[in-house]
């Protein structure tokens, strides 16, 4: 035994006992077995417990004692009898064990030799006995000490002819278990075939078998002899069955290994050495996916889908290109907020509070959110409504969604639709694509983290149309309280609960939303600021907002509500507040360049300041013009930046009557120029016009400002006063501005974009002005403070308008007409 290897009590198995460096297994014969059965046992023994490993009688095994009570315990036992008790324990991690940490059934052993090792540690060669079974405790200092009783061995058997076929049997499949394990040196076949004692027989292949501490414990507590050699065969039999087909597997793995196989048995040993060094395993990773799965609040088909794409992942080799797009997927179901949600804040005060603090105005989409959350809180749970706010740029819709959420107590999701032109944007591609995702709606749900967050589709109204599919027509089933309980990601596969979500869509222009799509949402129009609220705006929030992006304070810029009128009214043209924002940043940037610079400046800035700073007012294009000219009239137009004044200029000339158009007008606005000027021929008596000179004069519209496009029927009845105007020679009304569509039988129609017109009318000095009498409704929902100083006549007929607009007064040097 000098050159066999000896085994730590931490780290014991039969496989270690027989290797190559062996040159004696230590074998029982039938007179060495007699000699112990004579023996008797003390009543009391030193109780030596043993980690990983179960000695059985007869075996000799080698030993590390590296507790300090091991080390006291095999001294003392090696100046005496050098005899003590061996057992187990329970738990091989207990450093200190007690009686309750070991089994209660041992081995006494014989200490064959103790040697002290280069390391410091204690080696022990000891060989078992007897079995003994622990009485009590009698003490626990310095080490364990116990009185025990012997366990007697039942050898008697009722049929010797079947007790001699199972020890066979247990020598055949011993062998055959040799013979299959490449780990096993031959020497043990040759120590299976001369062990003559049948008991020694069991207990040796027991000792050596790969079976677990309280496997082999069970074995040990036999008494009966021939049960304790069933239970071996049976043990023997697995073990026998697990190296074949291990075995099998390897030859089949060797016969067929290809490059691919080669990569991935590669694979598997360094993952196992990751796996060593500390790293996740394959299974370890399943089964954490499966144990978070059983948190996830997912309905039945959810689940049953999980469950499935789980198995399949685990069928899968690790090296295919499948098995990462569907671990993907499978991470993504983890990551998605199933029947998470936030919970709202039903403060409605200071949700108010909230939104008066980040947006001035707006008062028709803050009556909405409250009272949505006034239902929320009534109700408890309710659908969210889809909410679209058109308006021109710059008013605040897109900034409204992160207040709006601050306001509910949700997350904030914006996602921007300006030019998405691919279906699978919305709907995401099937996992089978290479480079597959989920649609943006489910990516930004995941990053929420909740599935009831304030959702801003931005810019809605400019989804685009291509060969890959309509991304609008994709939206319909988002944007549909009914129908996105169960919306269908590609990618995702299973319904998606999107009811709870507050979807808030902007646009800027309603005629560019496809019907079906515009009818699932509810419309809130924010229209533009007067030059009254830009003046607040930009001293509540745009110049502290810009002296602290600076780095500034208000003890550095004083600017007073006069200066911020001159910088809105000559420097910006425009609904919103982004032009103005950029000129009070220009306005901070020359204050911050000044103070790094030491320069000296003003700081309360005069009109000449700004006009120091940003040059002269170039916006002077709506103010109104006189009225001494015929055939001069002030239109009210809608454009994409708000309202502005338009001018319709009419001359005559002689000719056969032509009717010429010029100003990049559109088809509609030519045709209404058209049907004014067949009403006038088809009235012209009422109009007080001589039907003669409609023949003898070329008409000329033109509308000025030729390189902007324009259209639409609301400058209808301002080109049937110009034409009057020209006609008769009679002034227009002065300070005086109209909007309406016309029809050839006379009647005057609404039109939209009222407030953005007003505010035009407004900036330009206009007094009265001349509407549709059905759009009285929309007069009535702007505020008074908007309307202060204007005089507005509701009309319903082309007659109307003319008795009107134009005055019983010539122009001056009027044209007379023959």
């Amino acid at each position: 035994m000098s050159k066999s290897k000896i085994l730590h009590l931490d780290n014991l198995s039969l496989q270690d006992v027989f290797n190559e460096d062996s040159e004696l297994i230590p074998l029982l014969t039938p007179e060495d077995e007699e000699l112990i059965n004579q023996e008797s046992i003390p009543e009391e023994l030193p109780i030596l417990p043993l980690r990983n490993t179960v000695l059985f009688p007869g075996v000799v095994i080698p030993i590390t004692a590296g507790r300090d009570k091991s080390i006291q315990l095999i001294k003392d036992a090696n100046r005496g009898e050098k005899v003590v008790g061996v057992v187990a324990q329970k738990n091989s991690e207990v450093e200190d064990p007690t009686i309750d940490d070991i089994y209660h059934t041992g081995v006494v052993a014989q200490i064959l030799r103790v040697l002290k090792m280069p390391d410091g540690n204690t080696t022990v060669i000891i060989q078992g006995k007897k079995r003994f079974e622990i009485e009590e405790v009698i003490q626990e200092e310095p080490y364990l000490k116990a009185k025990v009783t012997e366990a007697v061995d039942e050898r008697e058997v009722d049929d010797q002819k079947e007790f001699d076929a199972i020890i066979d049997s247990i020598k055949d499949l011993a062998l055959e278990v040799i013979k299959e394990n490449p780990m096993l040196p031959s020497e043990a076949s040759f120590a299976i075939k001369n062990i003559q004692s049948n008991s020694f027989l069991v207990n040796f292949i027991s000792s050596n078998m790969e079976l677990s501490v309280a496997q082999k414990q069970v074995l040990l507590e036999k008494d009966n002899l021939k049960e304790r050699a069933l239970l071996t065969l049976k043990n023997l039999d697995k073990e026998l069955q697990k190296l074949q087909l291990r075995n099998d597997i390897q030859s089949k793995t060797r016969s067929d290994l290809d490059k691919q196989q080669r990569e991935y048995y590669l694979h598997q040993q360094l993952k196992t050495i990751q796996d060593e060094l500390g790293g996740v395993s394959h299974e370890q990773e399943l089964d954490e996916m499966r144990a978070k799965s059983k948190t996830k609040k997912w309905n039945k088909e959810v689940a049953e889908t999980f469950e499935k794409e789980l198995n399949r992942l685990k069928r899968m080799n690790p090296q295919m290109a499948e098995f990462g797009i569907q671990r993907n997927y499978l991470e993504l179901m983890l990551e998605l907020p199933w029947g998470e949600y936030s919970k709202d804040k039903f403060d409605l005060k200071k949700a108010q509070k909230i939104l008066d603090r980040d947006h001035f105005g707006l008062e028709k989409v803050k009556e909405r959110i409250i009272e949505h959350l006034a239902v929320l809180k009534l109700r408890g749970d309710m659908k969210s409504p889809i909410i679209c706010l058109y308006g021109p740029p710059g008013v605040g819709k897109t900034s409204l969604g992160k207040s709006v959420a601050e306001a509910l107590g949700r997350e904030y999701v914006r996602m921007s639709l300006g030019g998405l032109r691919d279906e699978a944007e919305i709907r995401g591609h099937r996992k089978t694509y290479i480079g597959a995702l989920p649609g943006r709606l489910i990516q930004n749900i995941k990053k929420a983290g909740t599935s009831n967050p304030v959702f801003v589709l931005d810019e809605i109204d400019k989804l685009g149309q291509s060969h890959q599919g309509d991304p609008s027509s994709a939206m319909l089933e988002v944007l549909d309280p009914e129908q996105n309980t169960e919306f269908y990601d590609n990618y995702l596969e299973v319904g998606y609960d999107l009811s709870k979500v507050l979807f808030i869509a902007t646009a800027n222009n309603l005629g560019q939303i496809p019907w079906a799509l515009r009818d699932r949402m509810e419309i809130i129009n924010v229209t533009g600021y007067t030059i009254e609220e830009k003046v607040e705006i930009a001293k509540k929030y745009l110049f502290p907002k810009q002296l602290k992006e600076h780095g500034l304070s208000n003890e550095h810029l004083v600017v007073g509500k006069k200066q911020i009128e001159k910088i809105v009214e000559g420097y910006t043209r425009e609904s919103g507040v982004r032009g103005l924002e950029k000129q009070v940043a220009k306005v901070v940037r020359f204050v911050a360049k000044s103070i790094a610079m030491e320069e000296e400046y003003s700081v309360t800035l005069s009109d000449f300041d700004i006009e120091n700073i940003l040059g002269p007012a170039r916006l002077e294009r709506d103010k109104y013009e006189s009225n001494d000219v015929a055939g001069v009239v002030t239109g009210l137009a809608w454009t994409s930046v708000g309202g502005d004044i338009l001018f319709i200029e009419s001359i005559i000339s002689k000719g056969k009557g032509n009717l010429s158009i010029t100003g990049n007008l559109g088809n509609v606005m030519k045709e209404s120029s058209t049907i004014a000027m067949k009403y006038i021929k088809a009235n012209a008596e009422e109009f007080g016009i001589n039907p003669e000179i409609l023949d003898n004069y070329d008409v000329h519209i033109h509308v000025p400002e030729g390189a902007t496009p324009k259209d639409g029927p609301s400058a209808g009845i301002t080109m049937l006063t110009s034409l009057v105007s020209v006609f008769t020679q009679r002034k227009v009304k002065n300070k005086l501005a109209m909007t309406g569509e016309i029809t050839l039988r006379g009647k005057v129609l609404p039109v939209g974009g009222i407030k953005e017109k007003i505010l035009a009318a407004k900036r330009a000095n206009i007094k009265e002005i001349i509407l549709c009498a059905d759009n009285k409704k929309d007069i009535d929902e702007i505020k008074e403070s908007y309307l202060k100083g204007l005089k507005f006549h509701y009309v319903t007929d082309m007659s109307e308008v003319i008795e009107i607009a134009l005055t019983k007064q010539k122009v001056k040097k009027a044209k007379k007409l023959v």
